[in-house]
């Protein structure tokens, strides 16, 4: 009997599908077999978050929303592993289901896109910038109040077609995005992580599958990063100390160098009048205490200011 395709489960949207035709290929490259014809099979599944596109996240569920179809996909044996942006997966998965790889990590930081200027400090007073991203626009507001954050969803393509329809007249994006896109060339500037912290597993894809299915977390070893794996761990584990979720507004970023692991994270009000950061250094063995201990230390400083604005 013909074996069973590996299949994988993707959203249907440009980036999405570049981004799990590049997985497919690793996969392929580390397991001559699954290169064969018919190995494997790209299943879409359209989700929430796909579907409502007039409403910030944070109105209509949460991050989650870009996940959660492929996730019961997996729990009910339709897709055998799913291809996820990192920063959109919920910091609890749904019991039965794991994180089973994180492919090296492209550049985690932001750009900034606009047909009226080339650098976010150069737009004019009152300009506004679209993004349902609180933590960009809380951190556009931070070195600029001047400026005003609107609502902006949809994919890179849209969001890009609405900027040049006049919605607005700055947008930010992943520049690991637009690069899978071919589309790079777009951005006026790269923001440097010391004006615009990206958001914790920004520029990493992730493979989900089921938890039990051990041979296919087994093969999956083989396009996995160790050193991804570990900064997004540590930026994880703040983010789930601070119960972090899509009306939060936190960035995190760890970087490695030899055996010693960097974490800086903020967490913000969204309106970026006031924020709290942390730094942090250890060994790499260390980084999910580090990543606890800094969330940890970013609510202690935050306190009772912060949820009360949240309220």
């Amino acid at each position: 009997m013909a074996r069973r395709p590996l299949r994988i489960g993707t959203r249907g949207s440009p980036m999405a599908l570049a981004q799990t035709g590049m997985v497919r290929d690793r996969i392929a490259a580390a397991h001559p077999d699954l290169a064969e014809p018919g190995a494997m099979e790209l299943v879409v599944v359209t989700t929430v978050a796909d579907k409502v596109l007039d409403r910030p996240l944070s109105e209509i569920g949460g991050k989650g929303l870009f996940t959660k179809e492929l996730e019961q996909a997996l729990l009910a044996d339709e897709v055998d592993i799913a291809v996820h942006s990192m920063k959109d997966v919920e910091t609890w998965l749904p019991d039965g289901l794991v994180i089973a790889c994180i492919l090296e990590r492209d550049d985690p930081r932001d750009a900034f896109l606009s047909p009226h200027a080339t650098r976010l400090a150069d737009l004019a007073p009152g300009s506004r910038v679209g993004t349902s991203s609180l933590r960009r626009g809380a951190q556009v507001l931070m070195h600029r109040p001047d400026l005003r954050i609107v609502p902006l969803r949809g994919n890179a393509n849209t969001r890009m077609k609405r900027l040049e329809e006049g919605a607005c007249e700055a947008t930010l994006l992943a520049i690991a995005g637009l690069e899978r896109l071919g589309l790079a060339d777009r951005a006026q500037e790269i923001l440097p992580v010391s004006a615009m912290l990206p958001a914790v597993a920004q520029g990493a894809l992730g493979i989900e599958c089921r938890a039990g299915d051990t041979a296919v977390i087994e093969r999956l070893q083989a396009v996995a990063c160790a050193r991804t794996t570990i900064a997004v761990g540590a930026e994880r584990a703040l983010l789930a100390e601070l119960d972090g979720s899509c009306r939060t507004p936190i960035a995190a970023l760890a970087q490695i160098d030899g055996d010693a692991l960097t974490l800086d994270g903020i967490l913000f009000l969204p309106d970026g009048s006031a924020h709290w950061a942390t730094h942090r250094t250890g060994a790499v063995a260390d980084a999910l205490a580090i990543g606890r201990e800094a969330g940890a230390e970013l609510k202690a400083k935050a306190g009772e200011t912060y949820r009360a604005k949240l309220q």
